[in-house]
């Protein structure tokens, strides 16, 4: 029998299809079960009603309905982001895969703030220790900052939560869908919502970058 999907993989999966990341949909959320309407991106939310126990609502994008359904007073209550946690399963993985386009693997020369669709290959030459931090929607993340590098230069890449534990010193890791941003003049990588981090292998188990 087919294992019933949860509330909080799907949400995860409607936050993947329509491009929004996570905490801002989470975020979204709890603004129109409080002020009866948000918009989140693409999406509209409207709060169509609340029984003892839960919170009904109803999610378009334009004039189309893209849902409706009721989360518990204690999914809504959770201190951290829900989501996140259903981000890496195979469902999303697919659906992600399906989605992506045929992307050319770029230089670390080659990037610049503003690209959203970044494909490299790159050497972990640094990890740095986790720093925790209240998001601007009130929950904890920890982040560390990965130096990577290939033949053209160096660029950080931002690692969210259980993502720092991925990468180690000396692995050559795949990046697909990155954002480049800057922070503070530094021009940087993160990770958005259809991002993807390969798992590492080791750099001998790879041939050199070409």
């Amino acid at each position: 029998m087919r294992q019933k999907q949860s509330k909080g993989e799907y949400l995860a999966f409607l936050a993947t299809k329509y491009d929004v990341y996570p905490g801002e949909f989470f975020n979204a959320l709890l603004i129109a079960g409080e002020n009866q309407k948000s918009k989140c991106g693409s999406l509209s939310i409207e709060c169509r009603g609340k029984t003892e126990k839960d919170t009904i609502f109803l999610v378009k994008t334009g004039s189309e309905v893209v849902a409706q359904f009721s989360l518990s007073a204690d999914f809504l209550s959770n201190q951290g982001n829900p989501l996140l946690d259903f981000m890496g399963t195979d469902k999303i993985r697919r659906y992600i895969a399906k989605q992506a386009k045929p992307a050319d693997s770029l230089r670390i020369r080659d990037l610049r703030a503003g690209m959203s669709h970044a494909t490299l290959k790159a050497t972990v030459l640094e990890v740095s220790t986790a720093t925790r931090l209240t998001t601007r929607y009130g929950n904890y993340a920890s982040l560390s900052k990965a130096m990577i590098a290939d033949e053209t230069g160096k660029i950080k890449l931002c690692l969210w939560n259980e993502q720092a534990n991925s990468v180690r010193v000396g692995d050559t890791i795949l990046i697909a869908d990155a954002r480049v941003t800057k922070f503070r003049g530094e021009t940087q990588l993160t990770l958005g919502p259809k991002g993807t981090l390969n798992n590492p292998v080791a750099v001998s188990q790879l041939p050199p970058i070409s």
